[in-house]
């Protein structure tokens, strides 16, 4: 028979002990132990959280990405797409270079007609071309869709300039002025009619009286491209004014000095107009004089009739009541009467000093003309005139 102390002294305790999880006395290490296994569990919950967590932040990185990629789309696709077209380009456009057009406008018209694909392409062309900053105002024919070095090559090239270019010679009528307009530039007649109606708009001064007649300076002109009636006559004025300006005349003289110049200018052909217009105002100055202060000009009495070349002696009685016939009224005529050039308004402006009265011009082919200061001096020079007209009819009738 055992001692159930001794027993359980060598065992460390009552049989059940060592009955596991069926014994109802567990050691206190494995109860301990137990404790700590059975919680275990709950960091499963913790992991899913940690996965949802990061989800969400992967979440929003692929939407910030896409917000990212989307507006910077374009910038990216600049640096990878090029600005400037290959070329050679297609078709056939015209651009107008308006005057006072900078680099910058020029680039924009270029772009809004796509003949290059952005300003910028034409700018960074232009930087490396210092012919572009002499590009001249006109209208180009170019093509689309060019490269930017081949647009700036037509640009820079006058020989691919064009713009309406009008020559308008010394001596003309203000009606045969708007007619020589009309042919180079394609305005109606009727528009430049219609212009010469508004002074104020074409910068008339106020001793012209709203007539443009003498003011419409004879040069050849390269207007702008589209400029209207207004705008060219405005141009043409201006120039006049500036002539006057530079021959040392001053505003109130304006009309006087042109009218006299216009009257140069239809008499003196390729006679010396200094000479000339010493006449003219020595016959102004002597009411008494030879030719009682009647300037006597046939050119004045072509304009009255607006009618060129010889004239019968009933046409010139015809003019006798028009004011511009200056053998029936004494003084200067009301205006000018026609548009003198720049020699022309000299010599009115500075007339050479002499003592003439009269001229005539002996040789109608060479245009000699002969000065005198007395009838005497004048009908010997005169008959010399009418020997050459009996030689050479029907070439000359009349005198000066």
């Amino acid at each position: 028979m055992t001692d159930p102390h001794l027993e359980h002294s060598i065992f460390g305790g009552h049989q059940e002990a060592h009955d596991g999880p069926h014994g109802t006395d567990q050691p206190e290490v494995l109860r301990r132990a137990d404790r700590h296994r059975r919680p275990a569990r709950k960091p499963r919950r913790r992991r899913g959280r940690r996965l949802g967590c990061l989800f969400i932040a992967l979440v929003i990185v692929a939407v910030a990405a896409f917000a990212a990629y989307t507006g910077l789309r374009p910038v990216v696709d600049g640096f990878l797409e090029s600005d400037d077209y290959p070329g050679p380009g297609t078709g056939e456009v015209q651009i107008v270079v308006n005057d006072g057009d900078t680099g910058r406008a020029i680039g924009a018209t270029l772009e809004k007609a796509d003949v290059v694909k952005t300003a910028k392409a034409y700018l960074d062309a232009a930087a490396t071309d210092t012919r572009a900053a002499a590009i001249q105002p006109g209208s180009y024919t170019m093509k689309k869709q060019m490269t930017a070095k081949a647009a700036l090559a037509i640009l820079v090239d006058s020989a691919n300039r064009s713009v309406p270019r009008v020559t308008v010679r010394e001596g003309l009528w203000k009606s045969e002025v708007f007619a020589a307009l009309s042919k180079g530039t394609g305005v109606p007649v009727a528009e430049y009619t219609a212009a010469a109606k508004n002074p104020e708009a074409l910068g008339l001064p106020a001793g012209a009286k709203g007539n443009v007649e003498g003011y419409l300076y004879p040069a050849t002109y390269e207007f702008p491209v589209k400029a209207t009636a207004v705008q060219q006559l405005k141009i043409m004025v201006g120039q006049a004014i500036a002539e006057l300006q530079k021959a040392g005349v001053s505003e109130a003289d304006y009309q006087k000095t042109l009218i006299v110049a216009s009257i140069v200018e239809g008499e003196a052909g390729v006679a010396d107009r200094g000479k000339v217009a010493r006449v003219v105002e020595n016959r102004l100055d002597n009411p008494t004089g030879p030719t009682v202060g009647l300037l006597q000009m046939d050119s004045t009495v072509n304009f009255a009739l607006q009618k060129r070349g010889n004239l019968t002696k009933t046409e010139y009685d015809s003019a006798k009541s028009n004011p511009y016939d200056t053998y029936a009224h004494k003084g200067l005529p009301p205006g000018p009467i026609s548009s003198p050039g720049a020699k022309a308004i000299e010599a009115a402006a500075n007339p050479t000093a002499g003592p003439w009265f009269y001229f005539v011009t002996v040789n109608y082919d060479t245009g000699e003309t002969l000065f005198a200061a007395t009838q005497a001096e004048h009908d010997r020079n005169n008959a010399q005139r009418q020997a050459w007209c009996d030689a050479n009819k029907p070439k000359c009738e009349g005198g000066g």
